[in-house]
């Protein structure tokens, strides 16, 4: 097994990549979820009674009728919410990958970051989109369409950032 310091390198191959990738990828995902939860519970109220982190985490739940706007409505709240926490977790995981997974170099740092936030917000916009109608028109508990939400973006991520954006 490879040293800490081969590990967290640039030289460390392909396992050790998926390995560290999937770390701050966790990492990333736990500042998303923080800052969509802390938006979800106060100024952007998208949880629901019944919502397991309502129940589990003792959070503040709101009441929807139905009747709400579009823009107000539980689906696009939490839209809201996930949006500003995913601006957030992508500064954190753009330099965090920069760094200790994937080679910089293959375009100007500026391009390399407009690239890795162009597929962070495609991946994120199919995510959000899944996870909208989920939460609309299958009345899925938020917390569990975030699940879906963070899944969907990672696997997207992942595959766009190693073969298109950085070096490998």
């Amino acid at each position: 097994m490879p040293g800490l310091t081969t590990i967290l390198s640039h030289e460390s191959g392909p396992f050790w990549q998926f390995v560290k990738y999937g770390v701050i990828g966790v990492m990333a995902t736990v500042v998303q979820t923080g800052v969509f939860y802390a938006l979800a519970a106060t100024c952007l109220p998208c949880l629901t009674a019944d919502d397991v982190a309502v129940r589990f985490l003792g959070l503040p739940s709101a009441t929807f009728t139905g009747a709400e706007a579009w823009y107000v409505s539980r689906g696009m709240l939490a839209a809201y919410a996930t949006a500003v926490g995913f601006f957030i977790s992508n500064v954190f995981c753009w330099l965090m990958n920069r760094w200790f997974v994937f080679r910089p170099g293959r375009f100007r740092w500026y391009v390399e970051f407009g690239m890795f936030f162009g597929a962070s917000t495609l991946a994120t916009v199919i995510a959000l989109g899944t996870m909208k109608v989920l939460i609309d028109s299958f009345g899925m508990m938020t917390t569990f369409a975030v699940v879906v939400e963070v899944l969907v973006s990672f696997l997207v991520n992942f595959f766009v950032r190693k073969f298109c954006i950085f070096k490998g």
